[in-house]
């Protein structure tokens, strides 16, 4: 399939989905966000691919909504808000269905590669993502208040689960500029990396996970992570035991012991 705000490439079992309008710092449009949702889901249907990381063209990752889309909104008062761009999926659990929310029931791993700006939307994109990945010199905020708006789209709740309760209120009411350094100290991403390093850190990273873990073990574990924060300890505990016990009859796991026995790179399957 052919794109026009994003490039998408795969190589060694990595799907890289590039937002791509570096001269407006990859703004969202309602064509990119299609695309890039559209290529998401392809790349989580591949076979192939076993991984997902999401960046961006030039100086940043994403500024949030391309302000011409601002300007229509302010025109119909806020008529024009998109919503889901799909259906409603009966076997995927409601909170896992909006328009970021979306990106926890993709059955891949997939990772923001945080190269630069980060805004807004651009911030909520990379907060539903499962992990992050900074450049030292990224620069991360809400902005929402600085436009007259609220928490969008997921922020406050998934915030308090990364930063905590008043890191996330400073986050969010004073809509402070972060460097990537500064968000790793808080919590907000998990790897701060100095510029020279970062294309070479996020692929290295990216092609352990692809070549040397069980994808069904991938799989499964975000599923229980997911998961956690809507459930109580014991539903945690039952739902680790049906997944260990089906774990145990997987080709992985067979493939994981026979690797490992033989002294030889792993073959996984994801079966």
């Amino acid at each position: 399939m052919s794109y026009q705000e994003i490039l998408y490439a795969i190589d060694n079992g990595v799907a890289t989905i590039t937002l791509n309008r570096p001269d407006k710092l990859n703004a969202i449009t309602p064509l990119l966000f299609d695309e890039m949702r559209a290529a998401l889901h392809a790349a989580d249907a591949d076979d192939a691919v076993r991984v997902i990381v999401i960046t961006g063209a030039g100086k940043g990752f994403c500024a949030g909504a391309d302000l011409g889309r601002l300007d229509g909104l302010l025109a119909d008062g806020g008529a024009s808000t998109s919503k889901a761009s799909v259906g409603y999926d009966p076997v995927v659990r409601p909170d896992f269905q909006e328009r970021y929310t979306f990106l926890p029931a993709l059955k891949k791993p997939v990772i923001a590669a945080i190269n630069g700006a980060t805004v807004g939307a651009g911030l909520v994109l990379a907060l539903f993502c499962d992990l992050r990945i900074a450049s030292d010199t990224a620069m991360l905020t809400t902005g929402f208040a600085r436009r007259g708006l609220i928490a969008e789209m997921g922020s406050a709740w998934r915030l308090n689960q990364l930063v905590g309760h008043g890191r996330a209120m400073d986050l969010l009411l004073r809509s402070p500029r972060v460097s990537g350094k500064e968000a790793v100290a808080m919590g907000l991403v998990e790897f701060s990396v100095p510029p020279e390093q970062f294309a070479e850190f996020v692929r290295n990273y990216t092609l352990e996970m692809s070549t040397q873990l069980s994808p069904r073990s991938l799989r499964v574990m975000k599923k229980e992570m997911w998961n956690v924060p809507f459930q109580t300890l014991a539903e945690s505990l039952r739902e680790a035991r049906l997944d260990l016990n089906e774990s145990m009859v997987s080709e992985d796991f067979r493939e994981g012991v026979v690797h490992f026995k033989e002294k030889r790179a792993p073959r996984f399957t994801g079966k």
